[in-house]
């Protein structure tokens, strides 16, 4: 398969069969070098039957045999995982010696992209959607969390990149969870991750991950995979996510103190399996500075149970945290139930995410704005290119 082109022109129209399916790819969905390639494609069955839209994933940060074990560990992980709340992996397919996961694509948007459109014009995520959208996905992470595998032994996962790439929004109110590349797990046979890069989304990082280099367990391997790395760490994770859907921004990254002093210093070895916008170190520093203190700052404006929601899955100790994503699940929609009027649901979702995304749509508002994530708003008319697939 050739490269698809950079953002700004048109990408050639690409299909290759491997097995019994056509593939056809149909655009970029992300092309950006924070996050994983994505590319929207069509799949048909060879002796007839339905076309059904898909995602292809390429596996391109590692080559050769390496490269298609990754692919091979991610699906039979991804496998065990059946889950409404979580996207479906159908398997992967090697073209041009370039393996590709195929996944379940869910029409809507991610949530960054939601929260960016809102941004645009001048809006915030309700309180409601927010604690609707975080209760969904610590649906998908409790469940993910005690999965086991075939002979019914844990699998003890954690997803290690939860973040607003990695959180589907349907235009049905569904949220599917995505991405299980980046998890940690006892499944039998995985590669080891190479020493001192670290997996995973670093903004979003729990700081137990860090503090691996500061004060290593006995018998740690990698100074940034604690021996007793779990669940938790998911729960601090989504807890940034929620806040920064209540606030309308990165809570880490607060005006009135930007924590420019690095107290700790990363070993020279250690990077990022992504760019980040900011120094490693500098994130690092932040998480590790983001205490009870900080986030009683942050929350001081939004409804009391949030603030307690939020407090306690940011919580700097793993044991002062929720200890399960259920229980987290649980006071979220405890929240969205006590609420007056009907309780905030799927069909409340749908209609607050259309609406942000119709309003957004207005191209004048969108002709300066790069989108991590295409197709979702129409493009300014002078960088309109015909599509793949377009009627001519």
């Amino acid at each position: 398969m050739s490269e698809p082109k950079k953002p700004g022109g048109p990408m050639p129209l690409t299909s290759f069969t491997v097995g019994d399916f056509r593939y056809e790819v149909v655009r970029r969905l992300v092309a950006h070098p924070d996050y994983d390639t994505l590319l929207l494609a069509t799949r048909e069955p060879l002796g007839g039957g339905p076309v059904k839209l898909i995602v292809l994933k390429p596996i391109v940060m590692e080559h050769g045999r390496e490269a298609r074990h990754r692919a091979l560990e991610e699906v039979t992980l991804s496998k065990t995982l059946r889950h409404p709340n979580i996207a479906t992996v159908y398997g992967y397919v090697v073209h041009d010696e370039v393996p590709y996961i195929v996944m379940e694509h869910l029409r809507g948007c991610f949530l960054l992209t939601l929260m960016d459109a809102a941004w645009l014009v001048g809006r915030r995520l309700s309180p409601d959607f927010a604690a609707y959208v975080a209760g969904e996905v610590a649906d998908a992470l409790d469940y993910a969390h005690r999965c086991e595998d075939e002979d019914g032994n844990p699998l003890k996962l954690v997803h290690r990149a939860v973040g607003p790439m990695r959180i589907r929004l349907g235009e049905n109110g569904r949220v599917k969870l995505t991405n299980f590349g980046a998890a940690y797990s006892e499944l039998l046979g995985r590669i080891p991750t190479r020493r001192g890069l670290l997996r995973g989304d670093p903004a979003y990082i729990a700081p137990e991950v860090l503090r691996g280099f500061l004060k290593p367990e006995a018998r740690q391997r990698d100074p940034l995979t604690p021996r007793k790395l779990d669940g938790r760490a998911d729960i601090f994770s989504l807890g940034l996510v929620l806040l920064e859907m209540l606030l309308a921004r990165y809570p880490l990254d607060p005006p009135d103190k930007l924590w420019e002093d690095l107290d700790e210093r990363l070993p020279p070895e250690v990077r990022a399996e992504r760019s980040t916008l900011l120094p490693l170190e500098a994130l690092a520093n932040r998480v590790l500075h983001f205490g009870p203190e900080e986030v009683e700052h942050a929350a001081k404006d939004l409804p009391a149970p949030l603030q307690k929601i939020v407090a306690r899955a940011l919580q700097q100790n793993p044991s002062d945290r929720y200890p399960s994503a259920d229980d987290m699940r649980y006071d979220l929609r405890d929240f969205l139930h006590a609420r007056p009027g009907r309780p905030y649901g799927a069909r409340e979702a749908e209609a607050e995410l259309s609406d942000i995304l119709k309003e957004a749509s207005d191209l004048r508002k969108l002709q300066a704005h790069p989108d991590v994530e295409e197709g979702v708003f129409p493009l300014p008319p002078d960088l309109t290119g015909r599509e793949p697939g377009d009627a001519h």
